[in-house]
């Protein structure tokens, strides 16, 4: 199609919601077309931008778009693109704290339309999933793998969806497999630590947008990798970054790291 793609963004008088608008209206490739938020939102009929009403209707917010942001919750998530893949809208998401079911159901819709789902879109924080996984690959099994992440007080899931996509680049890079060897708990008596866990531990408090730190523990050595957020800025410009890439795309599930060349 000629001229901008055109986007609706999904909780869009959120936190994330607010950096997304702002994130399409600077990028010409893209033009916001709709907007949607939870019905009984006080906002609701205001224009957020000339013709862009704030709807609560997901079927009218997705009637003449071309792709769909989203960074809500997993249940508003799949219900949106549910309605999306019907339509043939692409999808991108930075939803986080999917179960196993609805991971499954989001892959399955996949297949109807391109997906771009990640924990993270920061570019910084993706180039940082490559660099714990290569340096997991070239250490070895010899240092010991622990993920710290804080995030502020209101964040609904922990671990954060990118500790979590961190602790698999450590399982990628040592060929294992991460539901063997995560431990995300350690309390009481735990005995020594297992050998070859990948350990995740997440803090809460105050208005941290993000802070993940990879800790590569030998003996007489240590290698700390880590990524700290002032800002939300960052992610919503990966996502409509994302957005873009997604044109033309086949259905499937794709990551962040693809739309970076980052994995084929």
């Amino acid at each position: 199609m000629s001229g901008p793609r055109r986007v609706l963004v999904a909780g869009a008088r959120g936190r994330m919601g607010e950096c997304v608008r702002a994130a399409v209206a600077n990028e010409p490739a893209l033009r916001l077309a709709a907007a949607l938020e939870a019905p009984g939102h006080a906002d609701l009929g205001r224009e957020l931008a000339p013709g862009v009403p704030l709807l609560a209707d997901p079927r009218a917010a997705l009637a003449g778009c071309d792709v769909a942001i989203d960074f809500t919750t997993p249940a508003a998530t799949l219900a949106l693109l549910r309605l999306a893949a019907e339509r043939g809208v692409a999808y991108v998401t930075g939803t986080t704290g999917f179960s196993e079911a609805e991971s499954r159901e989001l892959a399955r819709l996949s297949a109807r339309v391109p997906v771009v789902q990640a924990p993270n879109f920061s570019v910084a924080v993706n180039l940082l999933i490559w660099l714990v996984r290569e340096a997991a690959r070239r250490l070895g099994p010899g240092y010991d793998a622990e993920i710290v992440e804080l995030h502020h007080a209101a964040k609904r899931d922990a671990p954060s969806g990118t500790a979590l996509r961190l602790a698999e680049a450590v399982a990628e890079g040592r060929g294992q497999k991460l539901a063997e060897h995560l431990v995300v708990a350690r309390a009481g008596e735990t005995g020594a630590r297992a050998e070859g866990a990948i350990g995740v531990q997440a803090l809460r408090g105050g208005d941290n947008p993000g802070e993940h730190s990879v800790l590569l523990l030998g003996r007489g050595e240590r290698l700390e990798l880590a990524h700290r957020s002032a800002t939300r800025d960052h992610f919503a410009e990966g996502a409509v970054r994302a957005a873009r890439w997604l044109a033309g795309r086949a259905p499937g599930l794709y990551r962040f790291e693809q739309v970076l060349g980052l994995q084929p």
